[in-house]
Order: C-alpha cells, then structure tokens, then sequence
C-alpha cells in the first residue's frame, strides 16, 4: 500500500468496501498446503480487468501482500473470499483468478471478478492520480512506432517511382477506340501516361504525408534520446505542439545544413500538406479566381513576391521530384553526425522510449557512439524479451 493524499482516503475506503468481502489471505484462511504451487486458472477469470488495475487496486491502494514474481508468473496475489483461499496472478497467459478446484469453483470465481470490477470503478481516482504522479516524475515508456512509419513512407515513395516510371515508358502509347454513334463514327484517343502521371502525382502527396507524419514522431524520440524532454508532462506538451516546435527540440539551427533543410520542409509543408490538409483551399485563398476583364484569374497571383518553390497547379501537381529531393537528404542529413546512434534505437530497435534512462543519463552515454548504442540496445532487447516471456 502507498501513501496517498489524504483527499484520496474515502477512494481508498470505498475500494475496500467495494471488494468486501474479499481481503488479503492471512492464517485464518483455508487453503491446501500446496495451494501456491497447484492453484488452477478459472474461467471467470479471464474477464477480470486489465492486469495494472487490478494490480494497482488490490496491492497499491488496498494494501493486500504481493508474493512476487515466479517462473512465468509476474506477481501473485493471496486473497481470502469467505474464508477460502484464492489467488490473484499475472501469469505469462494473462491476469487470472485461480483456485483450489478451478470446475468446482468457478461460481466464487465469478463473484470474486464481480466484485474486483466494482473496486477497479471505485478506485478512479486513485487511477488518474498515479498516472499523473508517474508522468511528473519521468516514470514513463513511450511508444515507438518510428519503423512502421517509416516503411509506410517507403511503401509510398516506392509506389510513386513506379508509377512515374511507367508514365515515362509510356508516354508515346495511344489507343483509338471506335464507337459507332448516329450518323458516323465516334473514335475515343486513351493515353495511358495521362492517367499514370496523375496516380504518381496522387502517390507523391500520400508519400510528403507520410513522411512528416513520421518525423512527427520521430522528432519526439530525438528529444527524448538527446535528454531535451525528460518527463512525461514535457512529453506530451511536445506531442501537442506543432511540426516546427518539435523540429527545433530534436536538431539545432544553428547548423547551416540544418537549417537549409528546415526552411525548404517549412515551404513544403505549408504549401503542400497542409493545403490539402484544408480541403484543398488552403489559407491564402489558392481556390479562389477573381473576375476580370480577362476572364477567370487565380487571386494568388503567380507575380508575387513569395511565389512557390514546390508549385501547385490545377491539377494538383507540384515538382513532386524537387520536393521528394529534399525529404531524402533531410532523411540522411537527420541520421548522420552526433545523431547518428539514435538511429540504432529509434529507427531499428522498436524498443520504447524510457523517460527513467533519459533523465539518469543513460542514453546520453550511449548516444557517445553507434557501438555504446548498439550495446545497450543488445542489453534492453534481451531484458525486454525476458520481460515478456517472464523468465525471471
């Protein structure tokens, strides 16, 4: 049991009372002597809530002695429902209610998951108020998706270049076809390439997306890595805050090639991503024409001063190979020089930020070299395998 606020006293009382009459196993319990080592998994329990709130209702917050970890068991809770002994487990197969005769007493089972729900819905408050403490003081794991995003960006970049090759190979293709219409021939002109320059267009844009859908994480885990955010509350105001924020927390701009690379994504961005973010209408009004003695005329009009460097058109279409240019020497620009370890972790481990090893120094010794990296990775992928697999 851990010491709370005292506002959170009257949780505590009525997680007690809502478990009642379930209590912490003691020497008046009935239980066979062996009960510890032939306990069996019942049905009912499989229904029991997520393994942490039970944990975190029956040990933090009541108090009920915790045995510890076992083979394949990651802790182990004695408890005593009128008068009979059961247990509370995590094992490798999930949380469980186990019992002296799982067939003949799964009806006590399901009375003992009833009542364990009813106290998990009680003790909210205490919930929210350890994660919150455990945000404040960095006792966080933050979820690495950097991989997956990543080859989502190279299922797309990889499915444009094919489209525009075959655009290319296909430039000179035409097709008539013929239908016979009332007093005369119809002939219809297909070319391929029209259609397949226009899919590459589509795939470029879905390929820009994905990448700054990436670096929108990727960013968060350079600033955890290279210790700029060490808690979980930092972390989260950095997840909300925009691209560009979350830029200027994992690189520096004071690096000229940096900075370069930031003000030509800065221009992509804008200009591209989120125009189409907008329904295709932008923010300067780029879906608008004005009347005039001439016709239609776009009210951006292409003389002004801050004209596109990554030009939309009609069609949608921009210089998809000068702004795809850019991502990609961003990309090798990002893993190369003092960041270059991260990657090892980041990009090719799939391991979770920790916010502990952040804040200890931890990863600012092993950012020291790609070897010091890949030692710690070996290290935390071999725990995190035991972990899973509870061999303790």
């Amino acid at each position: 049991m851990i010491s709370i606020p005292t506002e959170l006293e009257e949780t505590r009382a009525a997680a007690l009372l809502a478990v009642s009459p379930i209590r912490a196993a003691d020497d008046t319990t009935k239980a066979d002597a062996k009960f510890l080592f032939n306990a069996q998994r019942t049905q009912a329990g499989e229904t029991l809530p997520a393994y942490f709130l039970v944990y975190f209702l029956l040990v933090d917050l009541l108090g009920f002695p915790n045995l510890g970890k076992f083979e394949k068991i990651a802790w182990s809770v004695p408890i005593d429902f009128n008068g009979r002994a059961f247990l509370i487990e995590h094992r490798k197969f999930g949380v469980g209610v186990f019992a002296h005769d799982a067939s003949a007493e799964e009806d006590q089972a399901r009375q003992i998951v009833a009542l364990i729900s009813s106290g998990v819905k009680v003790a909210g408050p205490f919930f929210e108020w350890l994660a919150d403490r455990a945000a404040r003081e960095g006792q966080l794991n933050v979820a690495n998706r950097s991989r997956e995003l990543y080859d989502r960006f190279e299922f797309f970049l990889a499915a444009h270049r094919r489209m525009a090759v075959e655009a290319g190979e296909r430039a000179r293709e035409r097709r008539i076809e013929k239908r016979e219409i009332k007093g005369g021939t119809l002939e219809i002109f297909h070319e391929p390439a029209r259609e397949l320059r226009r899919n590459a267009r589509w795939l470029a844009l879905a390929t820009i997306d994905a990448f700054f859908s990436w670096t929108e994480h990727v960013f968060i885990h350079l600033a955890i890595i290279t210790g700029a955010v060490t808690s979980g509350l930092e972390v989260a105001k950095l997840a909300e805050s925009d691209w560009q924020t979350k830029f200027k927390q994992a690189l520096d701009l004071k690096d000229p090639r940096t900075k370069s690379l930031f003000d030509d994504l800065v221009v992509i961005r804008r200009q591209l991503r989120n125009f189409l973010a907008h329904g295709a209408f932008g923010k300067r009004g780029e879906a608008f024409d004005f009347h005039s003695g001439a016709g239609a005329a776009p009210l951006l009009l292409p003389h002004q001063a801050d004209k596109p460097r990554f030009a939309l058109t009609d069609e949608l279409a921009f210089e998809d190979a000068a702004a795809i240019n850019v991502i990609l020497g961003f990309i090798d620009h990002l893993w190369s020089g003092c960041r270059e370890p991260a990657r090892q972790y980041i990009q090719e481990s799939e391991l979770p930020l920790i916010l502990t090893m952040a804040k200890d120094g931890s990863y600012g010794r092993a950012m020291r070299s790609v070897e010091d990296m890949e030692k710690l990775v070996e290290q935390l992928s071999y725990e995190w395998d035991r972990s899973v697999n509870m061999d303790w």
